[in-house]
């Protein structure tokens, strides 16, 4: 009987501590669009505008269009005549250091996502 409820304690321990583990996990993760939602609305929003332009791509096409390093995106916008004034954005190491979660709001929030606020 001893022996039966030190396994369900036991279990019950490991229980907790992969909640535990799922809760901090799915935290980073809401914190990461949360990161990438700051760094929209500074830095892309008086372009693109708030929500229309988010949502004009697929998560799929965000994800095609920022890749791993955001390499892409940056020669879109190095290459256009209209973005002089996001070359120093885009060729800092701010944009890199922040790729992953302005990936992570654009696609949370895209056409088959979730209605952004730009605030």
């Amino acid at each position: 009987m001893i022996h039966h409820y030190s396994k369900v304690l036991e279990m019950k321990k490991k229980f907790f501590i992969i909640g535990i583990v799922f809760s901090l996990f799915s935290t980073s993760l809401m914190a990461t669009a949360y990161k990438g939602q700051r760094v929209y609305a500074k830095n892309c929003v008086s372009c693109h505008g708030k929500g229309e332009y988010i949502q004009s791509k697929t998560a799929a096409q965000w994800d095609a269009v920022l890749g791993k390093r955001g390499e892409k995106l940056a020669k879109i916008h190095l290459a256009s005549p209209k973005a002089v004034d996001a070359a120093a954005f885009f060729t800092s190491k701010k944009y890199k250091r922040n790729i992953r979660h302005l990936r992570d709001f654009l696609k949370e929030y895209a056409k088959d996502g979730k209605v952004p606020t730009c605030n």
